[in-house]
């Protein structure tokens, strides 16, 4: 029996995905449930698992795009395993099959006239072209590199220009004189999750009136609490770390309280405000950067924070992260900070209104209380759609972050640090 596998929904209001990686080959044996395929929709890549056990033949190629529906492969459920009860006998039947393929033989010299006759036309086929003339594939994208096909050498019959040399073609450099470095260059498709991200960065930038503010916070309450608990942490709850995301996510949850505009969104001509916080937290994962969603993060404990952060990681990183994990959020937060970035201005998440970004913690002297100390300083800066939330909304929200992060034994633990943490 042929079984086609069809390519499945992946989720509400995805039409089409594309083949990012066949993990099989053509003709391969697959187990039923063995992954043979990664996916890319515009929100996540996803394993396509075979329905059945059997031989498989593909109908699709690597970068296709194909709707949802449409059938990608055939299995072959009547196939045998390799090395089962029937692989011997087919082998035989192959061999007594190859004599009759021998008995062909004597009839090619009947065909060798018509190869004679064929031969002159070949000189007329090379002279069909000049030497340095590119095929129609090869002047599109010279065209597009500006590349003078007469700077080119044709590796094709009688030096014509290929694709592959266009591809390989060098762009003409208007100042200074080229060296003998390498001057290559790779062009490759963008798997269609990364052209949707591109899509929504660039109108987050043309549809919203983004603004960004600043502030800097001292970690040092933070790293005393974190200094003092850590360990008896990791010991009460099984390994699990106790870091910086969940406090920033505390204060988050806050200072959205405070101020609720800045946790609504457009929609047309009207304002969406939630009674719940939904924190989409930035990480990355093998595909690029995944967004995956904490949610009721105001009903979350210390430890419930940072044990869905650290699952939501780990299926980033493991390439299970689903769309159903990344739909929603009413605010996000992304962390620059652990790969050394000091200072930026993160881009909304559309259609959320904000977003706050971290950064790297720096021992910088401050003036305390008039004297110079050196603490470990902060940088936080906040992205926001001034469409919807005003500049007195959007400092005091920055300020409130501020507050609870320089003071999360009150504000953030009730003034029970060991009860917070449920030690």
């Amino acid at each position: 029996m042929i079984l086609e596998m069809k390519v499945p929904s992946p989720g509400e209001s995805i039409t089409e995905v594309e083949i990012a990686t066949w993990l099989v080959k053509d003709g391969d044996y697959v187990e039923k449930d063995q992954a043979i395929a990664e996916v890319d929709s515009d929100k996540a890549t996803l394993e396509l698992p075979a329905e059945a056990a059997g031989i498989i033949t593909l109908k699709a190629e690597e970068g296709d795009a194909v709707a949802v529906g449409q059938v990608v492969c055939l299995i072959d459920t009547d196939a045998e395993k390799p090395g089962g009860g029937d692989a011997a006998p087919a082998k035989e039947e192959k061999k007594e099959e190859a004599p009759k393929a021998e008995e062909k033989k004597p009839e090619a010299p009947k065909e060798e006239p018509k190869n004679e006759e064929a031969k002159p036309a070949a000189p007329a086929a090379e002279k069909s072209y000049a030497a340095g003339t590119p095929s129609p594939a090869a002047k599109k994208i010279l065209d597009e590199k500006s590349v003078d096909p007469a700077t080119v050498s044709g590796t094709g019959k009688g030096g014509r220009i290929t694709k592959d040399d266009a591809v390989n073609a060098n762009q003409q450099v208007s100042m200074g004189t080229p060296t003998n470095g390498n001057r290559g260059s790779e062009r490759t498709k963008l798997s269609m999750l990364r052209r949707k991200v591109a899509e929504r960065l660039v109108a987050a930038k043309n549809e919203t009136a983004m603004l960004t503010t600043f502030n800097e916070v001292n970690m040092t309450p933070i790293n005393t609490l974190r200094n003092e608990y850590k360990d008896a942490f990791k010991a009460k709850h099984g390994g699990l770390g106790l870091g910086y995301m969940s406090f920033f996510t505390k204060a988050v949850v806050r200072a959205l309280q405070l101020f609720p505009d800045v946790n609504s969104m457009m929609d047309g001509d009207y304002k969406v405000a939630y009674d719940f916080v939904d924190i989409s937290i930035a990480v990355s994962g093998p595909k690029g950067l995944m967004v995956p969603v904490v949610r009721n993060a105001e009903t979350l404990s210390f430890r419930g924070i940072e044990a869905e952060i650290k699952r939501l990681a780990l299926r980033a990183r493991d390439g299970q992260i689903t769309v159903d994990d990344m739909t929603g959020g009413t605010f996000t937060i992304t962390n620059g900070g652990v790969f050394g970035s000091m200072l930026s201005t993160p881009i909304i998440n559309p259609p959320q209104s904000g977003i706050l970004g971290m950064h790297n913690i720096i021992e910088r002297p401050i003036a305390v209380n008039g004297k110079v100390e050196i603490h470990p300083m902060m940088y936080v800066a906040l992205s926001y759609d001034h469409r919807i939330i005003d500049g007195r909304e959007s400092v005091g929200f920055l300020v409130a972050v501020k507050e609870g992060l320089e003071n999360p034994t009150e504000l953030l633990m009730d003034n029970n640090p060991k009860k917070a943490l449920e030690l």
